[in-house]
């Protein structure tokens, strides 16, 4: 597997300063962390097993135990009590941050049926990049027979940068495969 802290060293960090004029190195927008969650939701209230499911597709995934998110507050509405697991979540730095991102973006992606690249406009204003994946089966650690439920779950790739226009650029040089505005 190529590294691409080397990679973001040794090309993306020099192209970004000659790009945005950066007066120093410093100033490069650099991945921060990537938070992956699963939801289980009320689901997770009635079958104390499906919380333990996801934990164990999110470790199989990221290769780190994830902490169990619980409801802070009791929503009748929902069906939701105080206490009850509603999901699970992993935050992930360093060289298995480095080892996801490149795992996401050349095995995972290319696995969806229909991908016609990633929205380029999912950024939140501050340079944070958040994707919704549909099925955790796009991920080549998955065995799709071992899985009791196709689910979801959310990653969000924090960088350090200032816009989203910098935070766009560093993720394309990395390889994300951003859509054409016409194709989704």
């Amino acid at each position: 597997m190529p590294d691409l802290r080397k990679q973001y060293i040794d090309e993306i960090r020099p192209a970004l300063i000659k790009q945005f004029d950066y007066k120093n190195l410093m100033q490069a927008p650099k991945v921060e962390k990537i938070v992956v969650n699963i939801g289980v939701g009320r689901e997770g209230g009635d079958n104390p097993k499906a919380v333990d499911f996801a934990v164990g597709d999110l470790t199989q995934i990221v290769g780190q135990k994830p902490v169990i998110a619980n409801a802070r507050k009791s929503i009748a509405g929902f069906k939701l009590r105080e206490g009850r697991a509603v999901g699970v979540k992993v935050t992930l730095r360093g060289k298995r941050m480095y080892d996801f991102l490149y795992r996401l973006i050349n095995l995972a992606l290319p696995r969806v049926r229909d991908f016609r690249g990633v929205p380029a406009d999912a950024f939140d204003g501050r340079g944070n990049y958040t994707l919704g994946l549909r099925e955790q089966i796009i991920f080549p650690e998955i065995e799709y027979d071992k899985i009791d439920k196709v689910r979801g779950m959310e990653v969000t790739i924090v960088t350090t940068a200032k816009s989203d226009d910098e935070g766009r650029e560093l993720l394309r040089l990395f390889g994300m495969p951003y859509s054409k505005p016409g194709d989704r």
